[in-house]
């Protein structure tokens, strides 16, 4: 799955990267602590870079909290899904992120908190897809990042991980590049993450600043 990450790019960064036009609301960066219901930044076809609410509130919900926080799309069947089907058609985008958190546990049922970011050094791009949320005229953007089976790197912390788009792909998976998105929903390639042991702090999601990131002292 994917339930916390960290984002450092400035906005100007992101914007060149995706070659989006950024929006005059975007979430403060570096956010080295995002979490469900947070603003996160998105970047839609269209090429707009925006802040949408993480966590996908189906249309039919009469409040945010009418049903499960849907905060990730499971890749298998996603275009069946009541929640998922329409978006995975017409509403995929893009998030951002430098690296995110998966947990272990250790023989006193501790959770462990690990930091994965691309080998290469590179931002990643995790596949996404978004739903506007609201009543009576107010509308609320939201979005899913879509896992899929962990790849042998992840698998030893998680069975699940984020899709990871490569730049070649993004046009595919936005709808710009025709037909054919739902091939990209593996895995990140073998080879493609590295991980780190980090400070259990991140564990609160109130913790903030570069230090959750860093490798945890031997």
């Amino acid at each position: 799955m994917c339930g916390r990450f960290a984002i450092t790019l400035p906005h100007d960064a992101m914007a060149q990267l995706f070659d989006a036009l950024p929006a005059n609301d975007l979430p403060e960066v570096p956010n080295y602590n995002v979490c469900p219901t947070d603003p996160i930044h998105v970047a839609t076809a269209g090429r707009r870079l925006v802040s949408m609410r993480w966590g996908l509130i189906p249309s039919w919900y009469e409040a945010p909290n009418d049903g499960p926080l849907l905060i990730n799309a499971r890749a298998e069947g996603i275009e069946h899904k009541a929640a998922f089907r329409q978006a995975v058609r017409e509403r995929r985008c893009l998030v951002p992120a430098s690296g995110f958190y998966e947990w272990t546990k250790d023989t006193d049922g501790n959770r462990l908190p690990w930091y994965i970011t691309r080998r290469d050094g590179a931002p990643m791009a995790l596949a996404a897809i978004w739903q506007d949320w609201g009543r009576e005229g107010e509308r609320q953007p939201t979005v899913a990042i879509v896992t899929t089976a962990a790849n042998a790197e992840i698998l030893s912390l998680h069975n699940r991980m984020p899709v990871i788009l490569e730049p070649v792909d993004w046009p595919l998976w936005l709808g710009e590049a025709g037909p054919g998105a739902a091939r990209l929903l593996g895995g990140a390639p073998d080879g493609t993450l590295d991980y780190h042991r980090v400070d259990p702090a991140v564990n609160s999601n109130r913790a903030r600043g570069p230090h959750l990131v860093e490798p945890l002292a031997a």
